[in-house]
């Protein structure tokens, strides 16, 4: 299974995560967006840059909990509850954002 971003093949598994985080871009992010039916603003990419940055420094792709504190804790609270990151990232803020910011599932993701 693989995305086709500007003339090359980016492996993924079967659920949309890609296989080597190293591939990512924003190009490629922009695939997988379009593949989740997520048109991409400004908003959405400060989550996901904000997700990187987080896997960056940890290690770990945040659970929803812990990404919705997080997001919080940086942005305010007008962006970080449940309500705003459900409607930036309908099934599931930590699951698509993390599969677009081409990070592993979360820990505790179904």
């Amino acid at each position: 299974m693989s995305y086709q971003v500007n003339g090359h093949t980016i492996e993924h598994d079967e659920e949309g995560y890609i296989t080597t985080l190293s591939d990512w871009s924003e190009e490629l992010a922009n695939v997988i967006a379009e593949t989740e039916n997520i048109d991409m603003t400004d908003e959405h990419w400060a989550v996901v840059n904000f997700l990187r940055d987080y896997y960056d420094e940890y290690q770990i792709a945040p659970a929803v909990r812990v990404l919705i504190k997080a997001i919080k804790k940086e942005m305010g609270p007008e962006k970080g509850n449940n309500k705003y990151m459900y409607e930036l990232f309908p099934y599931g803020p930590a699951k698509q954002a993390c599969k677009i910011a081409g990070l592993p599932k979360p820990t505790g993701c179904v």
